[in-house]
């Protein structure tokens, strides 16, 4: 186990956890190839080293949604099916090709740069085609569906492209029972059907993201995407908390306490004084602000365990610091001692859900958020298999 250091903060990463999280989710679908979504800097939880975890764990495939964050994995020497799918006119098409990566394509205009990218690679390019069916963000309409399938039937006749998969995406998978589950599977099966009737012969299909994978077999498919969920943090608390999915939360987020000090009764509490002390009291100054990803909407509600109790931030979160209103007999706080904002929960920390409610946001927003200030600590690098 790597040695915890004296930061100023620091987001302690359990790939132990992290593993155990993929081995429990190819658990959920037992028949179905797994994709570790490691995007956005792996949800905040730094990409090599969780990309690494997740393939000893039995990911198959990597997922990420721009292009350069799959490139930059195959820069750190991680090799095997990497996917990527968030592209803009003008993209990194050949990089990606000569990378050996999955390109996702909605439109006629992605084809179009991506079989062009190809010609001058001088080798096909790996695609896979994304339905709208529902969500109504990226992804094809059906209406127009045909003519991207006939015209990536044609580029792969003259060699420019293999169509490796046809996927979409869930609108409401987290939310049980919801009408658009059943209409988006049903779009997605004709979808599929159609383009493998005029000739496509994916490698994968997919739909089902963590939601998804936990609760609805029957999104399953060849693949499931998970994301959220591999870092041990529920993807939605109305389905259940991680224990209850056999998950574990991975990071762990806490700062050394800056400052100690006794105030009077009504004494402000940083900007805006949102926060008078109601009494003689001892505040303490935790090192963690907006800029560190600290929301600022929880101002005045987000928890910290501090000298065994749960705290809330007093008054405002500021850029770099917020404060800690520690009650009278709170001298027996010192300066160095740990403030832990969210955890699994095991030391009766917060939880990543408890400061999404706090903030009125979700879980996602807060690991994610977690800026590169803040260093990252892996424990449990070596895999445990």
């Amino acid at each position: 186990m790597s040695q915890t250091p004296p930061l100023r903060a620091r987001a302690e990463i359990d790939l132990a956890a992290l593993r155990a999280n993929v081995r429990a989710l190819r658990a959920r679908a037992p028949r179905a190839a797994l994709m570790a979504v490691v995007k956005s800097d792996a949800y905040g939880h730094g990409v090599v080293p969780c990309a690494k975890a997740a393939i000893e764990a039995g990911a198959t495939w990597l997922g990420t949604a721009t292009p350069h964050e799959a490139l930059a994995l195959r820069a750190a020497g991680i090799q095997g099916r990497v996917m990527c799918w968030l592209w803009t006119p003008g993209g990194p098409w050949r990089e990606a090709i000569e990378a050996d990566l999955d390109m996702s394509v909605s439109g006629l205009w992605a084809l179009r740069e991506v079989t062009a990218a190809a010609r001058e690679a001088g080798r096909p390019a790996r695609i896979q085609l994304k339905s709208d069916t529902g969500l109504g963000r990226n992804g094809c309409q059906p209406a127009d569906w045909p003519e991207l399938v006939a015209a990536a039937l044609a580029a792969e006749a003259e060699g420019t492209v293999e169509v490796t998969g046809l996927w979409s995406h869930l609108a409401c998978a987290d939310e049980p029972g919801h009408p658009s589950i059943t209409a988006q599977l049903d779009l997605f099966r004709d979808l599929v059907a159609y383009a493998e009737k005029a000739g496509i012969t994916p490698e994968v299909r997919h739909i089902a993201n963590s939601p998804a994978t936990l609760t609805l077999p029957e999104t399953h498919f060849d693949l499931v995407r998970t994301g959220i969920a591999i870092y041990g943090v529920s993807p939605s608390p109305e389905l259940g908390t991680p224990a209850d999915f056999g998950l574990r939360p991975v990071m762990t987020l806490a700062a050394s306490v800056a400052l100690v000090k006794q105030v009077p009764a009504g004494h402000g509490v940083s900007y805006g004084h949102h926060y008078v002390t109601a009494q003689d009291t001892t505040l303490g100054l935790v090192p963690l602000g907006y800029a560190d990803g600290i929301p600022r909407h929880a101002s005045g509600r987000g928890p910290v365990l501090v000298g065994g109790k749960w705290r809330r931030v007093a008054g405002r979160v500021a850029m770099d610091q917020f404060v800690v209103d520690l009650g009278p007999d709170g001298g027996a706080v010192a300066e160095g001692a740990e403030a832990l904002l969210f955890g699994p929960g095991d030391r009766g920390e917060p939880t990543a859900e408890d400061w999404a409610q706090a903030a009125g946001t979700i879980a996602y927003e807060i690991v994610t958020r977690i800026g590169t200030r803040v260093p990252r600590v892996y424990l449990n690098e070596d895999s445990d298999e």
